[in-house]
């Protein structure tokens, strides 16, 4: 089971997706906020609350959900979870990268700062290349 010293962790980061590791301790919360892309999150332990615009959305283990591009949300750990976050950028126009004859989101989606934000004010997320921070 996820304890509150595992630390969220970028998967894959691709000009047109992002993967994931994302660690919400119970009590804890995302705050609200959107992103470019569409984006699906799979609970893989414990339970969390999805708060959409006009409803809520409660994920348990191996229970997933998908939301549009642009749908503002928040999540809050009701139990020490993990959750597998995947986010597909749209195309943007004038933006190519070679995938076929798509027409791929580069330069204006480098990065999804939502995870990012969210470790800024004081959330546990680490980047893949990057060691845990340690507890003193």
């Amino acid at each position: 089971m996820t304890t509150h010293e595992e630390h969220s962790t970028a998967i894959v980061k691709a000009d047109h997706f992002e993967t994931i590791r994302l660690v919400i301790p119970s009590g804890t919360e995302m705050r609200q906020h959107q992103v470019p892309g569409s984006i699906m999150l799979h609970c893989l332990e414990g339970h969390v609350k999805v708060e959409l615009s006009a409803s809520s959305i409660e994920l348990r283990r191996n229970q997933w959900v998908y939301l549009e591009g642009g749908a503002p949300h928040s999540v809050k750990g009701a139990e020490n979870s993990v959750l597998l976050l995947t986010i597909l950028f749209p195309p943007v126009e004038g933006s190519q990268a070679k995938a076929g004859t798509e027409t791929l989101a580069v330069e204006a989606y480098d990065d999804c700062d939502c995870v990012d934000r969210w470790e800024a004010e004081g959330g546990p997320v680490v980047q893949s290349d990057q060691p845990a921070p340690r507890k003193n």
